[in-house]
């Protein structure tokens, strides 16, 4: 473990060494080439290939931080480059999240195979060497430049449509939850003016008692000598309570 701590050691102070005779010129086309790199890519801000290990990815992010750090570099957006860097690394160092990008890498990989092989059927000559060569002619393929270009388009394209659809979703999710906190605060409403109606109609248990007992007292009489109660009036402006008459035997 002190040897690898050692090396670790040497190899950073060798970087620093080097990096100190690196031209302003070439930190801040580094920047640029930061900047101008595909969001959803954490490969991409650190210029490395897909099949990268952590630890790959380790020691690629103490190379190009060196070489981009604002106390080094004197480009204005060094600092967001700098802090690119740092989140494509944690990202490639998260399990969860590495995953999910090779996830779609994969995905990539063998949409451009099937293209490849819907190609070689029309092309008798490349379908006869593939066979010949026993797979060896499509490795050699996916190790070419032009299939790296065309993979990392691919995965672009992947992970562009795969970030729409979460968008979507995100926002489907935000609209059903905006609908319900709606719906919550018109029934709160609701049970708000129910129980200041019940409240209003109990203060008003006193008047009502003694206008019966008036009733009584005066014997009023209404039509076909029914004894009916005194019509009260609510203070319910909405209406929500309706006084019905009491159906006699």
């Amino acid at each position: 473990m002190g040897e690898a701590s050692s090396t670790t050691a040497y190899d950073d102070m060798l970087l620093k060494s080097f990096f100190a005779e690196v031209s302003e010129v070439e930190r801040d086309n580094e920047v640029t080439r930061i900047l101008s790199c595909f969001k959803l890519n954490p490969f991409e801000y650190l210029n490395l290939p897909f099949e990268a290990s952590p630890e790959d990815v380790k020691k690629q992010y103490r190379k190009l931080s060196l070489l981009v750090h604002p106390d080094k570099c004197k480009h204005p957006q060094a600092k967001e480059a700098f802090g690119a860097l740092a989140k494509a690394q944690q990202l490639l160092l998260e399990e969860q999240e590495r995953d999910y990008v090779l996830t779609q890498v994969n995905a990539a990989k063998e949409e451009l195979r099937a293209k490849r092989k819907k190609q070689l059927k029309k092309d008798t000559a490349s379908k006869i060497k593939s066979l010949v060569d026993e797979g060896k002619y499509d490795q050699q393929y996916e190790q070419s430049e032009e299939f790296q270009r065309e993979l990392k388009l691919k995965v672009r394209e992947i992970l562009t449509d795969q970030e729409w659809r979460r968008r979507k979703m995100q926002m489907r999710i935000s609209e059903e939850e905006g609908r319900l906190k709606k719906d919550e605060e018109e029934q709160k409403e609701m049970w708000k003016r129910k129980r200041e109606h019940e409240e209003q109609w109990e203060g008003t248990r006193e008047k009502r008692v003694s206008s019966w007992r008036d009733f009584m007292k005066t014997g009023k009489k209404g039509k076909k000598g029914e004894i009916r109660p005194p019509k009260l009036k609510t203070e319910d402006p909405n209406k929500s309570y309706v006084q019905r008459p009491v159906k006699r035997g």
